[in-house]
C-alpha cells in the first residue's frame, strides 16, 4: 500500500495525517519546514491510522437470515419475461405445497415490476431494530425498490448505490423463516448479479430467455456468467415458446421453435418447461394476480407449477456445491 499524508497549517499548527507509512517523523518534519511561523513555539502530534490487513481473497459470502436456499431467475437480456416467470415460480413452490414459506426479492432495482404483478404498494415498515419488513400477498413475503418510490418515478443511480440497495434488501428484511427465497435478477450480467454472487450463497440459478437467436446468445452469456462466479445453473426456462390463439388455439413458433432446448443440451444444464405467449398470463400479471392464483386449474398455471416441481427437483443436486466452491 503506499503512503498516505496529508497535512494542514492552521495558525501556527501543522496538522499531519498519516494514513500508512513508517518514516513517521522524517515526515512530520518535513511538513514543520514547510510553516512560515517560529518553530520553536511549534507543537506536533501525529494521527496515525493504520487499517486492518485485508484477508486475500473475495468478499465473505454470508447467508440471508432465516433463509434456507435462494433461487436467482435472470436472463442475458429484458423483455424476455424473466419477472413473469420469477413471480409465477414462486406462486407455484407455494402451490405445490403450502407449507413452504417462500419469499419474492425484485432485484431489479431501475425496473421494480413486482409491487405491480403481486398487487403491493408501500410504504415499508421497519421493527424496533430499524429492519424492513417485507409486504405479504398470496402467502408470499416481498421486497422490491419499487414499494419506495412511485410507480412512475425513474431510479437514476449509479452502480455502487444499487449494490448498496441489494445488499439491503438482503441484509436488513425479516425475511425468516423461509424455505426458499426466489430473487428476480435484472437483465445483463452487471453489479447486481456480481453483488449477489459475492455477498450471499445462492443455490442456484435460472435462466429465462425465448427461442429467438439473441436471445439465446445473452442466455448463455449469462449461464457462463454464473459459472464463472460459482453459482450453479438449474436449467433454462424457454418462454414465450409458442403463440397461442385464445379463439382457435392454433399454435404459432412466432420467436422460433426448441431454441432453449438445443441450449441447455449444448450448455449441459436442465430444459425446466415451455411456457407459452398467451394472453391471459399477460393480463394476469398486469392486473396483479398472477395465473397461478387466479386460474389454478388452467393449463398455463400448470406449466408453471411443473417448472416448480422441477426446479425443486434439480435443487438438492447441487446442495453443498455452493459451500465448496466459495
Amino acid at each position: 500500500m503506499l503512503n498516505t499524508i496529508s497535512s494542514a497549517y492552521y495558525h501556527g499548527i501543522v496538522t499531519t495525517s498519516v494514513t500508512y507509512g513508517r518514516a513517521l517523523q522524517k515526515h512530520i518534519k518535513c511538513s514543520c519546514s514547510m510553516s512560515t511561523g517560529p518553530k520553536d513555539e511549534m507543537k506536533y502530534k501525529p494521527t496515525v491510522k493504520i487499517p486492518p490487513e485485508r484477508k486475500k481473497g473475495g468478499p465473505t459470502k454470508l447467508p440471508i437470515a432465516g433463509v434456507n436456499q435462494v433461487i436467482v431467475v435472470a436472463s442475458g437480456k429484458g423483455g424476455v419475461g424473466k419477472s413473469t416467470t420469477a413471480v409465477n415460480l414462486a406462486l407455484g413452490i407455494k402451490a405445490n405445497d403450502p407449507n413452504k414459506n417462500v419469499g419474492l426479492l425484485d432485484a431489479d432495482i431501475y425496473g421494480p415490476s413486482l409491487p405491480r404483478m403481486m398487487n403491493l404498494k408501500g410504504p415499508v415498515a421497519a421493527n424496533e431494530k430499524k429492519i424492513m419488513m417485507p409486504l405479504v400477498n398470496y402467502g408470499i413475503k416481498c421486497m422490491s425498490m419499487g414499494f419506495m418510490v412511485d410507480e412512475n418515478d425513474p431510479i437514476v443511480w449509479r452502480g455502487l448505490m444499487v449494490m448498496s440497495a441489494i445488499q439491503q434488501f438482503t441484509k436488513q428484511v425479516e425475511w425468516g423463516p423461509l424455505d426458499y427465497l426466489v430473487v428476480d435478477m435484472p437483465p445483463g450480467t452487471g453489479d447486481a448479479q456480481l453483488t449477489m454472487s459475492q455477498t450471499i450463497p445462492v443455490d442456484g440459478a435460472v435462466i429465462v430467455t425465448t427461442p429467438q437467436d439473441i436471445a439465446l446468445l445473452d442466455a448463455r452469456r449469462g449461464t457462463e456468467m454464473f459459472r464463472k462466479v460459482n453459482i450453479p445453473v438449474l436449467g433454462v426456462v424457454q418462454n414465450m415458446s409458442m403463440f397461442e390463439c385464445p379463439k382457435c388455439g392454433h399454435m404459432e413458433h412466432i420467436f422460433g421453435a426448441e431454441g432453449a432446448r438445443r441450449l441447455s443440451f449444448e450448455m449441459g444444464i436442465e430444459f425446466l418447461g415451455d411456457v407459452p405467449l398467451n394472453s391471459a398470463i399477460r393480463e394476469t400479471s398486469d392486473d396483479g394476480k398472477p395465473i397461478v392464483i387466479s386460474k389454478p386449474d388452467s393449463p398455463q398455471a400448470k406449466v408453471y407449477r411443473d417448472i416448480a416441481k422441477h426446479v425443486l427437483r434439480v435443487l438438492p443436486l447441487y446442495k453443498g456445491l455452493v459451500a465448496k466452491v466459495t
